[in-house]
């Protein structure tokens, strides 16, 4: 009988060459089951995060037109509205060319023509034409949200849409982390300088999208008949429960963006705290969105879309609610928490929602609808909070914010549970 070189069962179980302990699967690691998303998602984690780790242009506009090119705060305030207008006007038309002609090619001129107009803005000399590159810039930028939004609903499965979202924010915050911080120093430098290098780390995140390979589809099948294709297109104005989702969108969006506006103003001013501590709470949401936001959602990927929906409005309601009564420095970093949590939960749920009630053909369609309904918002949202806040006081600004948190909860669970309802009428049915 000679010997035999099959190996034994616990051989077989240690592959030769690897650790006899892997990191990746542990519980220990909080992005454990990630390496199932599909290449795509994390070449779009890698353009995310070179792009946001280089923007730092928008978040000091205001002081480089005061500054810089000496207007007044007002002029400066219009700069930043008229972004904000153009952005609502690109949502849309990022979402109609993305179910046209695909995702990845509007991402890519999204990400180099944002870029070029960066590095030309401060060549502009006049208010006009400030104010006209300030249009261009924002429209070539925020085409790229509801196309890379519609990208990953193409590439993934159903269960792993809210994971995928979850690591697409993940990017944008660690960026995000980054890049106002590197901005606050070159802008103490030179403001020439800071427009150079965000202008060259969006470059170079679209030359990573032009020069690495996409294998998964970049949109859904449309019809060749283009008259029928514009009648279904009109549809999106007829679906109710798409209406419903966007205007409950606009609502929790215009409490999420207090955070920027009226937020600061009732810390400072009210509670006479520091601009270091509110700085301080911006620090703990991105560390608090870096370490759960991902595990968070994998462990609910298995939740129907209307229970995330809702609590991270609520939690967005308590949360910005709870300013109402809450004075103390602990008792604002609790509600900071709270909100936190809703907006870990919410914005992946709201995109997988989406990519889950948006027909094939019109994903691209659905996620400029609600890049826009984000953009209203923004455009709003401040300058409500911001009014309020000076003519009736704090607790009447965020009893308002917990009122519309509330119904913006109502109208998700509503919208969400009735379009469950039908597809389950429609599958029975066929």
């Amino acid at each position: 009988m000679g010997l035999t070189t099959e190996p034994t069962t616990r051989e077989t179980r240690r592959p030769l060459n690897r650790w006899p302990f892997s990191f990746a699967p542990s519980r220990l690691n909080p992005w454990r089951g990630l390496s199932g998303l599909p290449r795509e998602v994390w070449l779009l984690f890698a353009t995310n995060l070179i792009n946001r780790a280089g923007m730092m242009v928008l978040p000091f506009l205001v002081l480089y037109l005061t500054r810089e090119r000496g207007f007044t705060p007002g002029q400066a305030g219009l700069g930043l509205a008229l972004y904000g207008a153009a952005a609502i006007v690109a949502g849309p038309l990022s979402g109609w060319l993305s179910d046209r002609i695909g995702a990845l090619p509007i991402m890519r001129a999204s990400l180099l023509m944002s870029g070029a107009a960066v590095l030309a803005l401060p060549l502009a000399r006049s208010r006009a034409a400030i104010y006209a590159m300030t249009i261009l810039w924002a429209g070539c930028a925020e085409l790229f949200r509801p196309a890379s939004l519609a990208a990953i609903t193409h590439v993934v499965s159903s269960d792993q849409r809210k994971p995928a979202y979850a690591l697409n924010r993940l990017a944008i915050n660690i960026g995000m982390s980054i890049g106002p911080a590197l901005g606050g120093f070159l802008a103490a430098v030179s403001f020439r300088a800071m427009f150079v290098v965000d202008a060259a780390t969006t470059i170079v995140a679209g030359l990573v999208l032009c020069l690495t390979s996409w294998a998964g589809p970049t949109r859904g099948y449309v019809e060749e008949n283009e008259a029928l294709y514009h009648s279904e297109a009109k549809s999106l104005l007829r679906d109710t429960r798409l209406l419903i989702f966007l205007i409950a969108s606009v609502l929790v969006g215009i409490v999420f963006y207090q955070h920027e506006s009226a937020l600061p103003l009732y810390l400072v001013e009210y509670l006479s705290q520091s601009t270091a501590f509110y700085g301080t709470l911006f620090t703990i949401n991105t560390l608090l969105i870096v370490a759960l936001e991902v595990p968070l959602n994998r462990a609910t990927a298995h939740w129907p879309n209307s229970w995330a929906l809702f609590a991270g409005c609520m939690l967005f309601a308590i949360g910005f609610g709870a300013l109402a009564i809450v004075s103390s420095p602990g008792g604002v970093l609790i509600t900071v928490v709270v909100w936190t949590f809703g907006e870990m939960m919410l914005f992946p749920a709201m995109a997988a929602h989406l990519g889950e009630i948006a027909p094939k053909n019109k994903r691209g369609a659905y996620m400029g609808a609600y890049s826009m309904s984000l953009a209203v918002a923004l455009a709003f949202g401040p300058w409500i909070g911001t009014q309020l806040l000076a003519s009736v006081g704090p607790v009447a600004v965020w009893s308002v914010m917990f009122a519309l948190g509330a119904l913006a909860a109502g109208l998700m669970v509503y919208g969400g549970s009735h379009r469950r309802e039908t597809r389950a009428v429609v599958a029975a049915g066929s």
